[in-house]
């Protein structure tokens, strides 16, 4: 057995997925291969195993003094990458990283979950979404290649209260590429599907950059998006009492990403149709290279659609807006736990969809990835009083 099919085999252990690339390459390095025959023991009754045990494949029969009595002796039969359990994140990890925490139910099969104290948008947040499908297709690749590209297609709204079952599908494994499509689920429908590629890490050969970060304040200067509210709350010089009870009376629960904005957001006047943020992981996060992919790929819906609706809002106009697709290209390593800018801009909408484009650099000036959204955007429907109610039949 070559070192990659170790190396691949590694991957799909739960307890093994969290650690870097460069850690499972190291195990696989020391990991002995051993092909048993019929009749053949890994450790003999009463003694103890000098190492850790992986068992591929077959057929296997375990016996030990409690079943001896009895004579009864257990015949299991072993699939390629059956795992047992489930390695949970842990509590003090940030609350984007347990929502990326999938369930294994089967071979390129996962259930994930809305945890308590998501974003919640009267449906499933698109950013969850691309974020648990994205972490679904990294789990089925070889540790060593990361995503480089995404496409997702939003189809139809998630329930929050239902689970979502992801299953992946292996278009293509190459030395250097591989490509998966994971379809997401929700009562037996597809509701969503994302598509994407990953690339093994190669030798730097041509490098430029002709973007550059503009010039904004620094994150630690700005207030958050919660700081913002409350200041908001309390200024008794907006004329809307209205807007202040409304709020107040909605349970208020951050978001797991946090926000530090460099322009206003004012979702109630006309604006133009840009807007630069900072923005961070809240809590800690593994250092999985795959995971924080994963995590800026979460953070990448949120207000992003909505941007193309700046130049038609004005006092009074209920406005909606939904994903339609969304597209990212990762271009350099990333932390989501260390400050990212956010810049985006909406260049047109028309048909009732508004298309926009976006760039994320680090604090060093670098990009580190391009996003486009189109998303569907329209007037509220406005519920009309003592209307009849039609029948649903």
């Amino acid at each position: 057995m070559d070192r990659g099919r170790v190396i691949e085999f590694l991957a799909q252990i739960p307890l093994l997925q969290r650690l870097p690339s460069l850690s499972l390459r190291k195990i696989a390095q020391s990991v002995r291969v051993k092909r048993y025959e019929n009749g053949e023991y890994v450790v003999r009754e009463g003694k103890t195993g000098e190492l850790i045990y992986f068992i591929l494949e077959g057929q296997a029969e375990i016996s030990g003094p409690a079943d001896a009595e009895k004579g009864n002796y257990p015949t299991v039969s072993l699939k390629k990458f059956d795992t047992f359990g489930h390695d949970e994140a842990s509590e003090g990890f940030s609350l984007v990283e347990r929502t990326l925490c999938l369930e294994p139910l089967e071979v390129d099969i996962f259930r994930g979950f809305t945890l308590p104290g998501s974003p919640s948008f009267r449906q499933v947040f698109g950013g969850q979404f691309i974020g648990q499908a994205l972490a679904a297709a990294s789990k089925t690749v070889d540790c060593l290649k990361l995503v480089h590209s995404l496409h997702a297609l939003f189809i139809l709204a998630g329930h929050n209260n239902v689970p979502i079952i992801y299953h992946v599908h292996r278009i293509h494994d190459g030395k250097n590429f591989a490509t998966r499509q994971v379809d997401a689920q929700q009562n037996g429908r597809v509701i969503f599907i994302l598509l994407a590629s990953f690339q093994q890490k190669v030798v730097e050969e041509f490098e430029h950059q002709e973007v550059c970060m503009p010039h904004v304040p620094d994150p630690e200067t700005l207030p958050n998006l919660e700081e913002l509210r409350e200041r908001r709350l309390s200024d008794f010089n907006i004329p809307i009492r209205e807007y202040r009870n409304k709020i107040n009376s909605k349970k208020f629960i951050p978001w797991p990403i946090e926000i530090r904005s460099c322009d206003a957001i004012n979702f109630s006047e006309q604006s133009e149709p840009r807007l630069k943020y900072w923005f961070k992981a809240r809590g800690k996060l593994t250092a999985d290279p795959a995971l924080h992919r994963c995590v800026v790929a979460y953070a990448s819906d949120l207000i992003f659609g909505g941007i193309s609706l700046n130049p038609h809002r004005r006092r009074g106009l209920k406005t909606a807006s939904l994903s339609l697709d969304h597209s990212i290209w990762f271009h350099r390593p990333v932390r989501a736990d260390d400050w990212l800018l956010f810049v985006m801009e909406s260049s047109s909408a028309s048909g009732g969809r508004g298309l926009c484009n976006g760039q994320m650099f680090n604090k060093s000036g670098q990009l580190i990835m391009s996003i486009t959204q189109e998303g569907l955007i329209r007037k509220a429907k406005v519920a009309v009083q003592n209307e009849v109610p039609k029948s649903k039949l």
